[in-house]
């Protein structure tokens, strides 16, 4: 009696092969990735993720100026950094300065964006005014105004002289000379934000409101408004962040005073580390409460757009 054995057809020639094939070339492709992401994440880590670490380091460390780092010193520095005698005026000063520069910013740039969104003879002619100043620099915008608000070389040194008043030599006046300017160059900017965000709103849906009876003001609180809150979480945060991290524009105008008024806390940070103290140490304790601030102030924003969307 003769055994019969089975022989399992042969499958197709290369089938064997074609797994391999497929993962050599998805390797390939993650190595190509990989490249191209290369320069953007040397770029990231050399200019922000080393500097934070070193800043960190600083802040739990004895840290002087000309002298280096003397070994750890946590939690010493945060309290010198909370004791301070200016660290409470400049966090009052930053966040009044933060709320009423995003409250005229973002309403300014919604009603600008609206105009030119409208407009339709001085369309360019609009745009472009209000555009101009954003292509401007900040520090250089600031010189700008400081010789503006100058009361012996300024445009309007006679016309303080007489009536014996100065942009900057009081707090609420250098507080609102500050804030004209920052409205003057950003709003421009914000206001190319929030033009985006409206020619993303389909004319449908205001076709919609007219019919339904709405009246205009109806229809920017029901319509516009709830439409447009992506691009106002966006600017809002940019806005407060801004805000929030203001240096150039108080420390060439007004360099903290008159009196200490117009302290921000980035300037304390900065006159903390490289004049009077110079105390690396401390002011990296300030770097690290502010960058900690920063974050749960975003979140708080970003979480707050969320929940309205959902209602």
């Amino acid at each position: 009696m003769t055994a019969t054995v089975h022989v399992p057809p042969a499958g197709p020639p290369g089938r064997g092969g074609r797994p391999r094939a497929r993962r050599s070339r998805r390797s390939a492709e993650a190595v190509r990735g990989w490249l191209y992401a290369l320069p953007t994440a040397v770029f990231v880590a050399g200019l922000f993720l080393i500097p934070l670490a070193l800043v960190v380091q600083m802040s739990g460390s004895d840290w002087p100026l000309l002298s280096g780092n003397h070994g750890w010193n946590f939690p010493e520095n945060y309290q010198d950094a909370v004791s301070n005698r200016f660290f409470w005026d400049s966090v009052w000063f930053t966040l009044k300065y933060t709320v009423l520069t995003t409250v005229i910013l973002l309403a300014l740039s919604l009603g600008l964006a609206m105009l030119v969104q409208e407009s339709t003879r001085w369309k360019g002619l609009l745009r472009t005014s209000f555009l101009v100043p954003s292509a401007l620099g900040l520090a250089s915008a600031s010189l700008l105004f400081y010789v503006l608000y100058s009361p012996y070389a300024g445009p309007f040194a006679d016309l303080m002289q007489a009536w014996g008043f100065t942009f900057l030599g009081t707090p609420d006046g250098a507080l609102w000379s500050t804030i004209f300017l920052i409205v003057w160059r950003y709003a421009g900017f914000y206001m190319l934000l929030m033009l985006v965000g409206l020619q993303g709103i389909p004319d449908d849906v205001y076709e919609a409101a007219r019919i339904d009876g709405a009246s205009r003001w109806q229809t920017f609180r029901s319509v516009t408004i709830p439409l447009l809150r992506p691009t106002l979480a966006l600017t809002t945060v940019l806005c407060v962040t801004g805000s929030l991290l203001a240096f150039e524009q108080f420390y060439i105008l007004t360099k903290g005073g008159p009196d200490n008024s117009t302290i921000t806390i980035v300037q304390l940070i900065y006159a903390v580390a490289f004049q009077g103290q110079n105390d690396l140490g401390v002011a990296g304790a300030l770097s690290v409460i502010v960058l900690l601030a920063l974050v749960v102030i975003n979140i708080a924003q970003i979480r707050a757009f969320n929940r309205k969307a959902e209602d």
